[in-house]
């Protein structure tokens, strides 16, 4: 099992930008592929990006492309979201998800076996 945990949230101005961390602990974390899922109010909980479990891959959903990256440390069992040019519609809770049969990307939750508690971002306008 791996357990992870979101920091970075926070509130933020349109245009600004926040980086959000993904802390793994438990079973080696280079043996995970990674994704963030994000939810915001009355909606679903949609895919946001993901990263293959040397880094080497990365997908993203269109309304991100060009504003997030998403980045892994192996050495320090952690993942990252660099969030740029934030948009009141980013405005969610953020949810990192760890797959342990995924060894490239994926944007369906349901190939995720770990989930974080989630952080929220609230971006205002």
């Amino acid at each position: 099992q791996v357990q992870l945990v979101e920091s970075g949230g926070g509130l933020v101005q349109a245009g600004g930008s926040l980086r959000l961390s993904c802390a793994a602990s438990g079973r080696t974390f280079s043996s995970y592929a990674m994704g963030w899922f994000r939810q915001g109010p009355g909606k679903e909980r949609d895919f946001v990006a993901s990263i293959s479990r040397s880094g080497t891959n990365t997908d993203y959903t269109d309304s991100v492309k060009g504003r997030f990256t998403i980045s892994r440390d192996n050495a320090k069992n952690t993942m990252y979201l660099q969030m740029n040019s934030l948009k009141p519609e980013d405005t969610a809770v953020y949810y990192c998800a760890a797959g342990g049969t995924l060894y490239t990307t994926s944007f369906r939750p349901r190939q995720y076996d770990f989930w974080g508690q989630g952080t929220q971002v609230t971006v205002s306008s």
